[in-house]
């Protein structure tokens, strides 16, 4: 085997990498030497902006394969054949922390899947739990704001973090998910996968449906009690990073199961709630899971930085068949992630290798701008409608239209028969066991202890209250108790 030759980043061979050039023995460096001026100008450029949210972030391949005949909701392709198997990457992530943060600390999870599809690339952007903080985009920066570190202190501020939620009550059943025991996941493996949004299928027949994505661990729902989760992240901060990557070079491969739950687009108008609010769930006993296939790990990357810090995920790729709903959240979301990923990577973040499509070519007009890798052939135009053959439309929607209807302007969430903030808090509050809401008191009343605003602490113990008088009156007792000591 002939010995590979150190080249510069233009492919000249390199004399010398352990000495610098300079005037002389002892003198001053050189300008010229060109080697020392790229190694150093590409150190101080090895590290793109963090993610604002998600920054810190764990990836692997795999693929999914159909289990269950799903064409009687969508004409998607990739789901169109029991058997079928489609390349996919995902990254797993937690939300509010930087990127040098712990793993095993209480904070939603991101679940974002990209499926490398014979139709382009599908993205579902999702979480570890079913619901979020937020019904409509507008508040997002804030809430994030309000849970990243104080301008001031440097640091995440009980006072903030509360503060927001006691002025967004809409926020306190993903507050009761957070706080209880599925709140800090033992490892990425061991966690369930949704959607969250609400998203739109087309079958060959131009039939609309809503759906939901639940993906259910086959290792099992396995969680980390608030002390658990402190004296692992004292002594691994990088646990959840280190699990996933064993188990797979191990061959032990983790998997999910993809259940959706199914709504005809003719009941959305007349249900009880808008089911396009993505801080509630559909009841299962209205909209029973339908199992569609089953998803599966079985490759680490090979650079954590070129595959997963520059993997860019979008709710707004699709592929035919598949499309948005109303969710407002949603409707936010298709703009953002793929505008963050312009600002991070660049306008030519879908030519890396990670986002580039695999099972097909991307093939349009979009040409030029930093890092562009796709020239084209030497005649291509880069204007469309031509007369040279370039690539055409193909006059196809994805997915079935969505009726509109109102005056424009800003509207709260459409009312219907049951739309308040508070009822299903409730609800999931009265499914826990005595040690479940036990464990909850603690965790919510060992935060919200220490707001030092008293109207603050009184907002969300009403918010509490609402949603059930002994989770309510609890939460009370114990803040109080701890304020006391």
């Amino acid at each position: 085997m002939s010995k590979r030759v150190l080249t510069t980043e233009s492919g000249a061979p390199v004399a010398d990498n352990q000495n610098s050039a300079s005037a002389g023995l002892g003198g001053p460096l050189l300008l010229q030497d060109q080697h020392l001026l790229e190694k150093l100008a590409r150190f101080n450029r090895e590290r793109i902006p963090e993610r604002v949210v998600h920054a810190r972030g764990s990836g692997a391949y795999g693929y999914f394969e159909v289990t269950d005949d799903v064409t009687g909701f969508t004409r998607a392709d990739f789901l169109g054949e029991v058997g079928k198997r489609t390349e996919t990457f995902i990254r797993f992530s937690t939300v509010a922390d930087n990127l040098g943060g712990a793993d095993a600390v209480r904070d939603p999870r991101g679940f974002a899947l990209k499926f490398y599809t014979e139709e382009g690339n599908y993205d579902l952007v999702g979480n570890n739990t079913p619901v979020f903080f937020l019904n409509d985009p507008v508040k997002f920066p804030d809430f994030i704001h309000s849970q990243k570190r104080d301008p001031f202190t440097g640091k995440q501020e009980p006072d903030n973090v509360w503060d927001f939620w006691a002025h967004s009550p809409q926020s306190t059943h993903q507050i009761t998910w957070l706080m209880g025991d599925r709140g800090i996941p033992a490892s990425y493996r061991h966690m369930n996968g949704f959607g969250s949004h609400t998203y739109q299928w087309t079958n060959a027949e131009g039939e609309a449906f809503f759906v939901k994505y639940h993906f259910k661990t086959n290792q099992g729902v396995r969680c980390l009690s608030s002390e658990q989760a402190a004296e692992l992240a004292g002594s691994d901060a990088n646990s959840h990073q280190t699990d996933l990557l064993q188990a797979i070079e191990r061959g032990v491969n983790p998997s999910w199961t993809l259940h959706v739950q199914v709504m005809p687009a003719a009941e959305a108008a007349d249900y009880r709630f808008n089911p396009f609010d993505v801080t509630k769930v559909w009841p299962h006993a209205d909209y029973p899971l339908q199992r569609v296939g089953r998803l599966v790990l079985d490759r680490n990357p090979d650079n954590v930085f070129a595959e997963v810090e520059q993997a860019a995920f979008s709710p707004n790729n699709f592929v035919p068949g598949i499309g948005a709903s109303p969710d407002k959240m949603l409707q936010g979301r298709l703009f953002a992630y793929a505008d963050a990923h312009r600002y991070r990577l660049g306008v030519n973040h879908t030519q890396l290798p990670v986002n580039a499509p695999k099972a097909t070519t991307a093939d349009n007009y979009g040409r030029d701008g930093v890092m562009s890798t796709r020239y084209g052939r030497r005649h291509d135009k880069n204007y469309e409608p031509n007369s040279y053959e370039g690539p055409a439309q193909t006059d196809q929607a994805l997915s079935a239209p969505l009726a509109v209807t109102g005056w424009t302007g800003t509207h709260e969430n459409a009312v219907h028969v049951k739309d308040d903030d508070f009822f299903q808090a409730g609800e999931l509050y009265r499914l826990m066991s005595d040690e479940e809401k036990a464990r909850l008191i603690a965790n919510i009343s060992g935060g919200l202890s220490q707001v030092t605003r008293d109207d603050v602490i009184e907002k969300n113990l009403a918010h509490f209250h609402a949603a059930d008088q002994d989770y309510g009156k609890r939460v009370e007792e114990a803040v109080r108790a701890l304020r006391e000591d």
